[in-house]
């Protein structure tokens, strides 16, 4: 799992027929301890996120699995919202 914030969404009139139904959201992995940000993805959401939001993202078969698919074209999807982090200081932070 890691962290990431929702910074879009995508549409797609043509995809593959498994995508059918799926909200699509671009998201930017983040860390937390450094506030560092990684290439944006493209994620399925299985909880309602929207733009702007911090969220929990898995991936691989665990995406398909959250989806309850494991027939998917998915190697993203969002499993949770944060409503709150908070990461203790100390050495190698």
């Amino acid at each position: 799992m890691q962290t990431a914030r929702v910074v879009g969404n995508v549409w797609a009139t043509r995809k593959e027929p498994s995508l059918n139904g799926l909200k699509l959201l671009i998201v930017e992995p983040y860390d937390p301890n450094t506030g560092e940000k990684s290439k944006a993805i493209v994620a399925a959401d299985a909880v309602g996120a929207g733009i702007g939001e911090l969220v929990i993202v898995v991936s691989g078969s665990t995406a398909r699995k959250a989806l309850k698919r494991d027939d998917i074209a998915v190697d993203a999807t969002i499993v949770g919202i944060i409503d709150e982090v908070e990461v203790e200081e100390g050495e190698g932070r």
